[in-house]
């Protein structure tokens, strides 16, 4: 296999100077135009690539980002994942990406071996594990380094970095009023991941629209549970025992769920029952009938998180100036609800 060409050798075929091409392959304005044309063309002709290690030695940056996941299977995180990736790519840098599946320990031993230079920043989502523990000692030690960090979806308060977010108490809000305008009253509330800020975030915003429209919440048609695991049975003991027109479901497991219960029940959705979800993928698309939804603009969060990274990196933005960025949501009309014509 033939060596690559190199800077040096480029500069005594053309007999110019090593600055010269450097500057001329950089695209530098301080070189003629001629001279550019001249250089660039012999390099493609000789299929130069530079040495992405040597330039990272140079630059004190590997041009990569470590992006951990808690939950591959999760279509919000995937679709974050998309945003990262495009971002990354456009801007020049490659991602190692590492799934935590939740654990704590994965967590830490990820980021210690990602942190020992291997990468230039950190894009992050807490497992829930790390919630629990509410541990963020290895957080603390790579921000220490000046290593930055962007959290985004599970973020902590004591975590002090960037953040990108989602106003889950005004989404849930704007998902519960929506129900109640299209004239449902007892609207129930369902889901699997209790425990999780975010989620009763999103537990905050159905009350806060109960309590706009003066419904007392009634407890017997709240369903809080840490998985789906005997999901289907609570559903239906709540729906044997109560009068339920309407049903808000906080991630997309729930939503997937109820529908298969009340279509078993035989339970016309919407006329009878009518269903919001939270988190607009591909279980809420394809459910019998499609779901209303909270869209969270998944890919949007990731370009998001790796735009702010990036800057930080490139020292674009101090790395002490915090900032959280809050993505917007909108309500996807299906047919799990009844039509309406009012903005969400």
């Amino acid at each position: 296999m033939n060596k690559r060409i190199t800077i040096k050798q480029i500069a005594k075929a053309l007999s110019v100077s090593i600055s010269t091409v450097s500057k001329a392959l950089n695209d530098s304005y301080e070189i003629s135009d001629e001279t550019k044309k001249k250089i660039q063309e012999y390099a493609k002709l000789h299929k130069y690539k530079p040495n992405t290690l040597a330039l990272s030695l140079q630059n004190k940056r590997t041009k990569t980002i470590g992006i951990i996941i808690p939950n591959i299977l999760n279509y919000y995180f995937a679709r974050v994942l998309r945003g990262i990736e495009k971002t990354s790519t456009k801007r020049g840098y490659n991602i190692i990406t590492c799934i935590t599946n939740e654990s704590y320990k994965k967590e830490v031993d990820t980021m210690e071996m990602l942190s020992n230079g291997a990468i230039d920043g950190f894009i992050a989502c807490l497992s829930i594990e790390t919630l629990k523990n509410k541990n963020f000692e290895h957080f603390y030690n790579i921000l220490e380094e000046k290593t930055p960090i962007v959290l985004y979806d599970r973020v902590h308060k004591n975590i002090n970095c960037d953040k990108v977010v989602t106003d889950n108490i005004k989404s849930a809000y704007k998902a519960t009023r929506f129900l109640m305008r299209s004239e449902c009253k007892n609207i129930a509330l369902i889901t699997t991941s209790e425990g999780l800020k975010i989620n009763s975030f999103r537990v905050k915003g159905y009350l806060k629209a109960l309590t706009k429209y003066a419904v007392i919440p009634n407890e017997n048609i709240i369903i809080r549970q840490k998985n789906e695991k005997g999901l289907k049975k609570r559903i239906n003991e709540m729906l044997d025992a109560n009068n339920v027109d309407g049903i808000f479901t906080i991630d997309e497991v729930s939503g997937a769920i109820a529908t298969q219960v009340l279509n078993k029940r035989n339970i016309k959705i919407p006329n009878d029952i009518a269903i919001i979800g939270f988190t607009n993928g591909i279980l809420s698309r394809y459910s019998t009938p499609p779901l209303t939804s909270v869209n969270r603009f998944a890919h949007t969060t990731g370009e998001v998180a790796a735009n702010r990274l990036i800057d930080k990196i490139e020292e674009k933005i101090d790395f002490d100036d915090i900032k959280t960025e809050i993505i917007r949501t909108e309500l996807v009309e299906r047919n799990s609800t009844k039509k309406m014509f009012v903005k969400f």
